[in-house]
């Protein structure tokens, strides 16, 4: 695997960004950061503006306002763009060139030595299919091969537009590693749009959620889950649960009886319920901090939201405009 560690950390910086496409707005004055050494989920319904965004930071479309900078400099501006960023937006090849010559291709247009083909193919595993012809690469074989072709120029951001499509489960663990590895061992920029909502939460450090072009929330994994509906919970089981229950609201706990049996205490923490049942002499089965995953969190965030199903619900020619 290549190495960014001797280059200077990129930060990604989204300020303001707007775009219309006729009466359709995709995005609408959107800001957020994307921190080096880390891996970064963008998160949305379909129609909310994800992939005009992406564009638009790659300089693919042009915005009626705002920018989207790596340290400071819009992609247009990067003396050596293949060098700084490499993206993922679609999974275009030539269908009778082999996967090493389609590599080539690329290295030759950007001026990196051929070598490079081979060594991205070998990181990406997929070495002893560079010879054969690209057509007949599985989908998931072409999604490595897309990020192969966004590797060449060992570049310190990545920017991902669902690269785990076509992956079986193996392949997905695999990208999970290999994008934690080039974020968290060598420093690079990880930026990754995704719908796999169970495997994003496994892979990214800091989440970015749109909805009708605008932020909805941004921060790790914890801090939306410390902000979520059920932090601050504790769910307990105990074969003398209505005893527990009433030594758990004499000591001022707000407790709740869940169908399965179980209990959930608001605004405590599992040592304090422990105490308590220790105190009252109540045997516990189970003692543990009620968190949501993300995509509970993702669905609170999300729900009633009109102007989501505005932008799912319109003409095709909208919605896709609106991605």
């Amino acid at each position: 695997m290549g190495s960014a560690t001797t280059r200077d950390p990129v930060r990604i910086e989204v300020r303001g960004l707007s775009k219309a496409f006729g009466s359709v707005q995709a995005v609408s004055d959107l800001g957020f950061t994307v921190e080096p050494a880390s891996v970064t989920g963008f998160l949305g319904p379909n129609g909310a503006g994800k992939t005009t965004t992406l564009r638009m930071v790659l300089g693919l479309e042009r915005p009626d306002a705002g920018t989207a900078t790596f340290n400071g400099a819009p992609y247009a501006s990067l003396p050596e763009p293949v060098k700084t960023v490499g993206a993922v937006l679609e999974t275009a090849f030539h269908p009778a060139r082999s996967g090493r010559n389609h590599l080539r291709v690329y290295c030759r247009a950007a001026g990196l030595p051929l070598s490079r083909a081979d060594e991205v193919l070998t990181e990406v595993g997929l070495a002893e299919a560079g010879g054969r012809r690209a057509g007949g690469y599985s989908l998931g074989m072409r999604q490595r091969l897309a990020l192969a072709t966004a590797l060449l120029g060992d570049p310190p951001v990545l920017v991902l537009d669902e690269p785990a499509n076509g992956l079986d489960p193996e392949g997905i663990q695999w990208l999970r590693g290999f994008l934690r590895a080039l974020a968290h061992e060598q420093g690079r920029t990880v930026l990754v749009s995704s719908h796999l909502l169970s495997e994003v939460e496994q892979t990214v450090d800091r989440v970015v959620i749109v909805g009708a072009g605008r932020l909805v929330r941004e921060g790790s994994i914890e801090q939306l889950r410390s902000g979520a509906v059920g932090a601050g919970m504790v769910l307990v089981r105990s074969p003398d649960s209505v005893r527990l229950a009433e030594a758990l609201r004499t000591a001022g706990g707000t407790v709740t009886q869940e169908d399965d049996g179980a209990l959930t205490v608001a605004g405590t923490t599992p040592a304090e319920v422990g105490r308590r049942a220790f105190a009252a002499g109540v045997e516990l089965h189970e003692l543990r901090p009620q968190t949501s995953g993300l995509e509970e969190i993702y669905f609170e965030l999300t729900a009633g939201r009109e102007q989501f199903a505005a932008h799912s619900l319109g003409s095709d020619t909208d919605t896709e405009a609106a991605r």
